[in-house]
């Protein structure tokens, strides 16, 4: 499939791609965003707060790996939308939300809306790479990345100043990308039969290889186990960064933030370049570099003042991002007929470790402080030398 990276058609479908990822992403994001204004308004203490985003976390990963595992074998293009309606209908049940379990379903929703959406869209974005998956991949999650990091800028400008029910006010988001789904569903049959042609020829001239079952299963368990630790840490940042600033260095819930923006701005710079430079120097490298890459700085991150506190984070996020596109991939070469489930179980993984995470760290925060979190967290990069059981499957591979 030679002609996807130099096709302007398959460059436009990988944009929307990347777009409608950042609307759904910022819709997500909304929620840990307006997290002070739930805690102030519903008296919610940090083990609530932990609770919420395990419900949204969760409800977002029990249904992708199923879903991904039907897509496989009946590919539906439109199914996406369908996700992007009940994201619609949880954003709108959270802005009117008269109590905590009514919260608690509205983030379901949402939860259930991003599981359908995901496994679909990265077929898409594998289909229409050619033979630049890094990129196809950064570009696809730039766009989530940029939507949550979106997220608290909204908060700020919109949802604290008018109020919870201002979230509604995003169902225009969820109806366009809705259209521009529809749009990309249209195009998935030309471009995944010329997918389908192209692995068919690699086939015949011997170049798709096959790895032996014990590959696979030591890979998958290995990047299950990175991507816990990356969640683990980034989660520690979406759900509680906000009061850490505020109990640490006494900052407004504006300014905390437009802080969060910066971090997770950071992260949809660290996707694109990772998947970028892992198409140049393989993605083994890539995810040493960004799992232990990251270390020294989460050791002196709860030591330092509030200037050093946001140059940290942002190069903490920048370099620990870069791994996402090059573990999905990995994935994707280890199982390169298991697109859909591959999608789906590890933007499931990234749920669901997240949110298992956030309640585990809302607990230790409301024992022991938030700021106890952040120095417990600092070591987690260190786990990051599983990588080293990783099989070495870059050179075998063609993307």
């Amino acid at each position: 499939m030679t002609t996807t990276v130099r096709s302007g058609t398959y460059l436009t479908v990988l944009a929307m791609l990347g777009l409608t990822h950042l609307l759904n992403d910022l819709m997500q994001s909304l929620i840990p965003a307006a997290y002070p204004i739930l805690k102030e308004a519903y008296a919610l203490d940090f083990v609530q707060i932990g609770m919420i985003t395990l419900t949204f976390q969760v409800a977002g990963a029990m249904l992708q790996p199923v879903i991904g595992m039907i897509t496989d074998r009946h590919p539906a293009p439109y199914s996406p939308v369908v996700g992007m309606m009940f994201t619609l209908s949880g954003l709108v049940c959270l802005a009117f939300a008269p109590s905590y379990p009514v919260i608690l379903i509205s983030v379901a929703l949402i939860g259930i809306g991003s599981s359908i959406f995901h496994p679909e869209a990265t077929r898409m974005a594998r289909y229409a790479a050619g033979g630049r998956q890094g990129l196809a991949q950064g570009m696809f999650q730039v766009g989530g990345q940029a939507g949550g990091a979106l997220g608290p800028v909204f908060a700020a400008l919109i949802v604290v100043p008018w109020g919870q029910p201002s979230l509604a006010w995003f169902a225009v988001t969820a109806l366009l990308a809705m259209a521009l789904l529809t749009w990309i569903g249209s195009k998935q049959r030309l471009i995944s039969a010329e997918f389908a042609a192209n692995r068919a020829q690699r086939t015949q001239s011997g170049d798709a290889l096959r790895h032996a079952p014990l590959t696979i299963g030591i890979g998958l368990v290995v990047l299950t186990l990175l991507m816990f630790i990356k969640n683990a840490y980034s989660e520690s940042f979406r759900s509680f960064y906000t009061f850490y600033l505020i109990e640490k260095f006494d900052l407004s819930i504006p300014a905390s933030q437009m802080m969060l923006f910066v971090f997770l701005m950071a992260a949809a710079v660290g996707v694109l370049v990772g998947g970028i430079v892992g198409d140049r120097i393989g993605r083994y490298r890539i995810i040493w570099f960004s799992m232990l890459g990251p270390l020294p700085l989460t050791l002196m991150l709860p030591y330092v003042d509030l200037f050093w506190t946001g140059v940290l984070t942002i190069m903490i996020n920048l370099i620990m991002a870069s791994a996402f596109a090059s573990i999905l991939i990995y994935a994707m070469d280890l199982l390169p007929d298991r697109i859909g489930l591959i999608g789906g179980l590890f933007y499931g993984l990234n749920f669901g470790l997240g949110g298992i995470a956030a309640a585990g760290l809302g607990v230790l925060a409301e024992s022991y402080g938030v700021e106890t979190v952040y120095r417990i967290c600092s070591f987690l990069p260190l786990a990051g030398l599983l990588a080293w059981f990783l099989p070495r499957i870059d050179h075998e591979v063609p993307t």
